[in-house]
């Protein structure tokens, strides 16, 4: 029992305790500190308009699908070769060659046409600008699944015509369209039917290989964006028929087209692989942004072999391995590194020559070598064979949005003008006019 005496030594003590804690709880309630770490914010990459005069965006344009016409015929007569082979038949391709092959529905469409004639790759780029023409004011997935569809049907249609009763070429030319497109429609047909049905579909698309499937018609999207990131966006919502990254690969060589319609700088147009990810790839876990990471890889490789010294001995006339081939215009050091990263792209090399991984692989690697120059950029991958009608279409597409037609070599631009109008029925001239009037208008 305290004391009077007791009870007043204890109360300052008490009274202090009360004190801390009403300090104490006052404390907890006071509000977050407005002073916040700062966090990076992701910007787009050049999200300003492109601003092109008409001349000039006709110009980029024309220069875009010459370009890629130009790489579709430089690969069309060695498609799905290896380089050896080119090398003992051709020597060193440095031009047009003809098209010494049997038609196909993916190749050409007549036996051995002469040079300058293009595969599927250029078809796709004409049958785009039917789509942005009858869509400009709706491009999405269910419009161009529609299109598609279409397409496909009007084609098979034709076979009712009485000229294929009388005439077996007639039915011969509506065979390859139809095969052409057939497997492209099975897809497009189940997208619009609902998910179950699409995914099947997609899954056995062209066996279910990881196929570079969008790539031979997505770069179309750079040249009608007005900035990387829509060019991205809207290839990569129109890539129905990609699987996993082969989606994010198509959506990139669209915005690396648009970009070559904005700088000549060879990095900026590269750069996009770096920079424009508006999906998220790099996020992902464990594994990361698989393209950039070969982006990254083929850069690296292409850097490594150019700061290579070179021995006498390395690179002996005489020396089986490193012997130039006939035609080739470099010298002997310069061949000696060529073969280097052709044998460095050989060892991550697909097991299918138009798996979209490698097709990527071997644009980087080309373009980064080339070092922005047309005519070296496409030998390159010409010569270096596999699927190179489909590499070189989307290099030239690139490296021709960059400079221009009128830029682009005389020897190559005119031949392939006036083979694909003569020859295949078409007109890139025109495609590039009405390419330019949907974009102003």
């Amino acid at each position: 029992m305290y004391t009077i005496k007791q009870k007043s030594k204890l109360r300052p003590l008490v009274l202090m305790c009360i004190a801390i804690g009403i300090s104490l709880g006052s404390a907890c309630k006071r509000p977050a500190s407005k002073a916040d770490v700062p966090s990076p914010k992701k910007v787009g990459y050049a999200t300003d308009t492109l601003l092109l005069s008409k001349e000039a965006y006709y110009n980029k344009v024309l220069g875009a699908l010459v370009g890629s016409a130009i790489g579709d015929a430089m690969g069309a007569s060695t498609e799905m070769w290896h380089r050896k082979d080119i090398q003992l038949t051709y020597g060193y391709i440095t031009g047009l060659t003809p098209a010494v092959r049997p038609q196909s529905p993916e190749g050409p469409w007549d036996h051995n046409l002469l040079a300058g004639a293009t595969t599927d790759d250029t078809r796709w780029k004409h049958l785009m600008v039917k789509y942005f023409d009858t869509n400009r004011d709706a491009l999405n997935a269910p419009n161009f699944s529609q299109f598609i569809t279409d397409y496909y049907q009007t084609v098979v249609k034709t076979f009712r015509d009485q000229e294929v009763l009388t005439d077996t070429g007639a039915l011969d030319e509506r065979i390859e369209k139809m095969e052409w497109i057939k497997e492209w429609a099975r897809v497009s047909m189940a997208y619009q039917k609902g998910p179950e049905a699409y995914q099947q579909a997609l899954n056995r698309f062209y066996g279910g290989e990881m196929s570079c499937a969008g790539q031979l018609y997505t770069p179309m999207f750079g040249l009608l964006a007005k900035n990387p990131e829509e060019a991205y966006t809207t290839a990569y919502e129109h890539a129905l028929f990609d699987l996993g990254y082969a989606k994010d690969i198509s959506g990139l060589v669209s915005a690396m087209t648009h970009m070559a319609l904005r700088t000549t700088d060879l990095d900026s147009i590269l750069n996009t692989a770096t920079f424009v990810d508006p999906l998220g790839y790099q996020d992902s876990r464990l594994v990361g942004r698989i393209p950039y990471a070969i982006f990254e890889g083929s850069i690296k490789s292409v850097r490594a072999v150019n700061d290579l010294v070179l021995v006498d001995s390395l690179i002996a006339k005489d020396s089986l391995m490193y012997r130039m081939p006939e035609g080739y215009s470099g010298n002997q050091k310069d061949w000696v590194r060529q073969e280097m990263i052709h044998q460095l792209l050989e060892k991550d090399q697909r097991s299918i020559a138009f798996h979209a991984g490698e097709i990527w692989q071997i644009v980087i690697t080309a373009l980064q070598f080339g070092e922005g120059d047309f005519t070296k950029t496409l030998q390159f991958i010409t010569n270096y064979g596999r699927d190179n009608d489909t590499v070189a279409a989307i290099a030239g597409m690139v490296l021709g949005a960059k400079e221009g037609y009128e830029k682009l070599p005389d020897d190559l631009k005119h031949i392939i003008l006036q083979a694909n109008k003569e020859v295949l029925g078409i007109d890139l001239e025109i495609m590039a006019k009405d390419l330019t009037a949907i974009y102003f208008n």
